[in-house]
């Protein structure tokens, strides 16, 4: 049961730390407020490294069923497993947002927007376009996965591949998470997402539910296509 204890505290960690620079960023009152894409992009790339640093060698640091059912596509993961990581994901996703949710307890009530106590938690468009939003995420976990992929193919000292995973998202961040938020994993955006409907937040309106397919469907789309396309070149 490592591996699935992994998968569970390793996306709780995550999410804390991914969830929780947003909420710095964005809640007001916070020391951080209005740190702007930076911070956050920072934030999300160190989130993901450590704990992959940390599970590694336990569970292979999936963290995001897009990476465990592109991996099982290919034949890299036994999809007997599939299941069991999926659900562990899920688990420390909801797990972490709880955590962010008591980090920042009085700042939900000192921040107004509802849209904004909701963005701690999950992502949503800047500009609401479905297709155009199905695409983004669709390119943002193409390119972490076929990303992925191609790290794993090359040489590195112990350690660096896991600093290069991290530089990786810090780059699709900055590069093309502008359009959603980036999510390019499903378990980190629906999992914060059903903690927010179901905590006792200050003044929190709906959880965008008409949107909340696309950062799950379209990441398992283009995790698939990447793990394909990286198969059939190498």
């Amino acid at each position: 049961m490592s591996h699935i204890l992994g998968e569970i505290i390793g996306t709780m960690i995550l999410i804390i730390l991914g969830d929780a620079v947003v909420a710095n960023v964005i809640l007001n009152k916070t020391k951080g407020n209005g740190g702007g894409l930076i911070a956050i992009t920072t934030g999300w790339a160190f989130a993901v490294a450590i704990p992959a640093f940390i599970f590694g060698g336990i569970s292979g640091a999936h963290f995001n069923p897009a990476l465990t059912l592109g991996l099982a596509v290919i034949g890299k993961f036994p999809w007997a497993e599939v299941p069991g990581y999926i659900i562990a994901q899920f688990v420390g996703a909801i797990l972490g947002a709880c955590v962010v949710y008591l980090q920042y307890l009085p700042h939900w009530a000192a921040t107004e927007d509802k849209a904004t106590k909701l963005g701690v938690f999950c992502t949503g468009p800047a500009i609401r376009n479905t297709p155009a939003n199905f695409m983004s995420e669709f390119i943002g976990t193409f390119i972490l996965v076929f990303g992925i992929l191609g790290l794993g193919t090359v040489s590195m000292a112990p350690g660096l591949n896991t600093l290069a995973v991290g530089l990786l998202i810090w780059s699709i961040g900055l590069s093309l998470g502008g359009s959603t938020g980036y999510a390019i994993n499903p378990a980190r955006d629906l999992g914060p997402r059903i903690a927010h409907f179901f905590l006792p937040i200050a003044g929190k309106g709906d959880s965008d539910w008409a949107y909340s397919w696309i950062p799950v469907v379209a990441p398992i789309c283009g995790a698939i296509i990447a793990a394909l396309t990286f198969n059939a070149l190498f």
